[in-house]
């Protein structure tokens, strides 16, 4: 049988200009969701480029541009296809710090299972966030590597995630998690050490949490004591009404 080799070539080059479209569509509408910061066909832009990242990646290297936009993409558009989801988880909760935002003289010893043990000393934004996020029913973990991630999801269980790292770090953390509501949160800076992070984006989110449970909270109190005022006024009318000889203050 003889191969045709022109027409595998010609379908190749008709592939390849599809994958090429696709790639370039699906990176023009990741850049307008986030300036915008309107969600269009995010299944699309997810698929795509998580499936091409390698090839994007290389691209964007070649001709120096930004990289990190791929990232960036991935990392907003899974933020806001989780929103909704994670607003409405109000217990075990956890916040997934990298140990890169330590100082270089921290003296935390490493727990086996929870990572880092933040003492509180001052010497970098850890204890600050550890007191915002107790507040807010969060708990933290200070984690080494990613194998402590698996470790703290098989042992933990938890219900949703807010995790902090670099845009690279988060769009694949982000896609591991998927089972999980979860939201990322960049870092100020990169380097893998002692790095930074604004402490208000992580309240920030954490905060959407909170704000849902007292939402959901207030319209329940104030039904309950609508069904109350009911039962009090039903039990009054139930009441036999007292004659007037029967009162001895009015004889």
């Amino acid at each position: 049988m003889e191969i045709n080799y022109e027409t595998i070539g010609r379908f190749a080059i008709i592939a390849l200009l599809f994958i090429i479209i696709f790639n370039i569509l699906a990176i023009l509408i990741g850049i307008y969701n986030i300036r915008r910061k309107k969600i269009l066909f995010p299944k699309f832009v997810l698929f795509i480029l998580y499936l091409f990242y390698a090839p994007l990646k290389y691209i964007f290297s070649t001709f120096s541009m930004n990289e990190q936009l791929v990232d960036e993409i991935l990392v907003e558009i899974q933020n806001a296809v989780a929103l909704d989801k994670f607003k409405k988880k109000n217990d075990r909760k956890i916040l997934l710090l990298p140990q890169c935002l330590r100082n270089s003289r921290c003296r935390a010893r490493c727990d086996p299972l929870y990572g880092f043990v933040c003492t509180g000393c001052g010497q970098c934004d850890i204890g600050q966030i550890c007191e915002e996020a107790k507040a807010r029913d969060f708990k933290v973990f200070v984690i080494p590597g990613g194998s402590f991630v698996r470790k703290i999801f098989t042992e933990y269980k938890p219900t949703s995630c807010i995790g902090v790292a670099c845009p690279v770090e988060l769009s694949e953390s982000l896609q591991k998690t998927s089972m999980i509501p979860a939201q990322g949160v960049y870092l100020a800076n990169d380097g893998c050490f002692e790095t930074k992070v604004n402490v208000d984006d992580i309240i920030r989110k954490m905060e959407q949490t909170v704000l849902t449970s007292t939402q959901t909270i207030l319209p329940n109190a104030q039904t309950d004591l609508t069904n109350t005022k009911n039962i009090l006024s039903s039990t009054q009318t139930m009441l036999p009404t007292v004659p007037a000889w029967a009162n001895p203050g009015d004889e």
